[in-house]
This record gives C-alpha cells, sequence and structure tokens, in this order.
C-alpha cells in the first residue's frame, strides 16, 4: 500500500511542478489564514467583532516576500494599529515546507486530515488552536486544492493517456481500496503533463466517462 501511495505522490508532485503558479497561490493563500488567525489572537477579536476582551484594531495589510523552493511568494501580512503585528511565518516556514507540500498531496489524494493542519499551523507559530479552526481550515484548503485541480487546461493537447490503479484510501477512519483515474497529456511542443486525477469506486464505463467529462469541462 505505501509502495501505491508513493507513487501517487511522486505522480501529484510532479502535477504541482508542472503548475508552479497554482501551487505558490495555494501555499500564499494558507500562510495569509495562518497569519490571519495570528492577528485575531493578537487583538482579541474577530473581523469588525465588538467585544470587550478587543486589545487593538486592525490597520489593513503590507505585502511582504517570501523566498521558497517554489520560488518567492508574496503574503499579505496584517497590520495592526495600537502595536506592531508579530508573526512567526517568515521564520518558521522553512521548516515546514515539506509538510505544508504534503498536506496538499493529502488533500489531492483523500482530504486532508485535521490533526495535519493542527500541527503545521502550531508549528508555524500560531500557538494552540480550536478543533472548530483547524477543521474549517481543512476544509477550505481541500476546497481550495479541487479549484486548483479543476482549472481550465490552456495548452493544446495532442494526445492524452488515461489509465487508473487501485489504491488504499482512508475513510471514516478505516482504510478501502478505490480506482485512482489519472490523465496525462502531450501538448504541440512535446512536454508530457498530469492534466488530473480523481477518485472512482472502481472502474466503470460510466466512471470513465464522468472522468473525461470533467476533463472537456476545462478544455
Amino acid at each position: 500500500m505505501q509502495d501505491q501511495l508513493n507513487m501517487v505522490e511522486d505522480l501529484i508532485r510532479g502535477f504541482l511542478k508542472d503548475n508552479r503558479e497554482g501551487k505558490k497561490q495555494l501555499i500564499e493563500w494558507f500562510l495569509n489564514e495562518v497569519m490571519d488567525r495570528e492577528a485575531m489572537d493578537q487583538i482579541r477579536a474577530k473581523w469588525y467583532e465588538r467585544s470587550e476582551q478587543r486589545k487593538a484594531h486592525r490597520n489593513g495589510k503590507r505585502k511582504r516576500s517570501l523566498k521558497t523552493s517554489d520560488g518567492d511568494l508574496t503574503l499579505e501580512k496584517p497590520q495592526i494599529r495600537e502595536f506592531p503585528f508579530e508573526t512567526q511565518v517568515f521564520n518558521r516556514y522553512s521548516r515546514v515546507e515539506r509538510a505544508v507540500e504534503s498536506a496538499i498531496l493529502e488533500s489531492y489524494i483523500q482530504g486532508v486530515s485535521t490533526r495535519r493542519v493542527k500541527s503545521i499551523v502550531e508549528s508555524l507559530g500560531a500557538g494552540k488552536v480550536s478543533p472548530s479552526y483547524v477543521s474549517s481550515l481543512s476544509s477550505d484548503l481541500d476546497q481550495k486544492v479541487k479549484e486548483f485541480l479543476e482549472r481550465p487546461i490552456e495548452q493544446p493537447i495532442m494526445y492524452m493517456y488515461v489509465d487508473a490503479t487501485y489504491i488504499k484510501v482512508r475513510q471514516d477512519s478505516r482504510y478501502r481500496s478505490m480506482a485512482l483515474y489519472i490523465a496525462a497529456g502531450v501538448r504541440e511542443d512535446g512536454y508530457r503533463e498530469i492534466l488530473g486525477a480523481r477518485l472512482y469506486d472502481s472502474e466503470t464505463e460510466i466512471d470513465y466517462e464522468s472522468f473525461f467529462d470533467d476533463l472537456k469541462e476545462r478544455d
């Protein structure tokens, strides 16, 4: 089972490498969400919330660059009117970079676990976070990854190869065998890229038609 997952993860890493800008946008969104949480904790209030515990007020955001192995990210660092906003994201990201990529891979295959997201957020310096926040962020990450996977196919595809492989997928704390459909295309310049992947219960004519329909909608 682990060999299968490693193979699938290698394919998806190639897919993310082919679409580096999309991957960078995913990471930028995630880190901006973490900093928003940090700002909320320091202010002790949500956006526009009236609260007796409020210590300060937001004062917009300032763009700041972060160098990563995927290139420079442009993050939106929150500003606080009454005192400087403090964050560990810029200092600690290099330590959790692989963990963030793994979270994206996990989300691609079967939905990211809240335990993984909680570990990453706390490692970035956001402190102890509530289960509801972790659950919401995990769900949002899955949705962002889904949107990334369903982006338009912009390059003309001359040839396409489609196959399915069975892998073990965690569902409701149990593992079950599911078919991972993978489509690879060859562009006019001869470059081969992964166009998409989707999990189905098994290999059937109806599922293949559904997979092809999804690909055509992105054309």
